[in-house]
């Protein structure tokens, strides 16, 4: 079992079924435990997109296990310092930024968190336009229950284009 799958469990309602009851309770048991995982990574996702549209950097930090890492398209902040840092980044830049949920689910040991982000480029040097455009981090999830690691993606070739021309116009 995983760190993930351990911290959910042990956080979750916990069904123990001994192993001389019948398979389909064991299976049943199984299932109610990613339903109860399931139902706390969303809410985790639900407060950790919370603190990105709250405007405070340092609170989607406190997501992050303190040696934690987030890397963007590659570019990787670790610590909580580090990624204060890229979260006031995109928070200055675009002042008006909102993040939205896609979907978010567990796959493996990790989690996958897929999401929106719109916003107007009016920080200092912005563009004055807005961009809408949709990426996903993959999680590890520590035994804190805090993200360990997280690998951030998003189409930065289409997001320069929105800079650039802003959302109506590239796409």
């Amino acid at each position: 079992m995983s760190s993930f799958e351990r911290f959910f469990v042990r956080e979750s309602i916990n069904l123990r079924i001994t192993p001389k009851r019948d398979s389909s309770l064991r299976r049943l048991e199984s299932e109610t435990l990613m339903i109860i995982e399931i139902a706390q990574l969303r809410d985790f996702a639900k407060r950790y997109t919370a603190a990105w549209c709250s405007r405070d950097a340092a609170s989607v930090a406190t997501f992050f296990a303190p040696n934690g890492s987030l890397s963007v398209n590659g570019a990787l902040a670790a610590g909580r310092g580090a990624i204060t840092e890229v979260a006031q980044g995109f928070m200055t830049a675009f002042p008006d930024m909102e993040l939205l949920i896609d979907d978010v689910r567990i796959e493996g040991d990790r989690a996958t968190y897929h999401w929106t982000f719109i916003g107007t480029n009016k920080g200092p040097g912005g563009t004055g336009h807005r961009v809408r455009f949709s990426g996903f981090e993959k999680w590890k999830i520590g035994e804190d229950g805090l993200i360990a690691e997280s690998q951030g993606q998003f189409d930065s070739a289409d997001y320069q284009r929105q800079l650039e021309r802003g959302v109506e116009e590239s796409r």
